[in-house]
């Protein structure tokens, strides 16, 4: 029976740490100060303040993320109306298909001429949303350079 307490002296929990962290230190802020510190905290996009606090006395990088909710918010509306624009590219496919299948070559190429003209609107319109894309970088993603 003491050979087996010998043998294992823990019975169970976790695993102790090579280098424990066992030297606390305290400081004291004002209220203005603890507002500036919450706000850096809350910046740094860091999950745990002991970490974010390592990280400002050493002077590591503190990583800062600012999510904009106009940018987020336009490459979330290009990026639904460019699956828009697939479909649509899709179903004129279908559709020239189908006018050659179900009319007559004179009819087929009537509506055809129809449908160019709306592909020339579409693609005037294609364009305009990539200058205005474009506009949109250079004015609010890439401001550091």
């Amino acid at each position: 029976m003491e050979n087996e307490e010998k043998k294992n002296p823990h019975k169970g929990g976790r695993p102790s740490k090579t280098d424990p962290a066992v030297h606390r230190y305290s400081i004291s802020l004002t209220a203005e100060e603890n507002a500036r510190f919450l706000t850096h905290f809350e910046v740094s996009g860091m999950h745990v303040m002991a970490h974010f606090i390592t990280a400002c006395v050493f002077q590591k990088g503190v990583k800062t993320v600012r999510i904009d909710k106009a940018t987020m918010d336009y490459y979330m509306r290009l990026t639904s109306f460019y699956s828009q624009f697939r479909a649509v590219g899709v179903n004129y496919n279908q559709v020239v298909k189908l006018l050659y299948q179900k009319f007559s070559e004179k009819k087929a190429s009537a509506y055809l001429y129809k449908l160019e003209k709306q592909t020339i609107e579409l693609a005037v319109l294609s364009k305009k949303i990539i200058q205005l894309t474009e506009e949109f970088e250079q004015k609010h993603l890439r401001k550091d350079s």
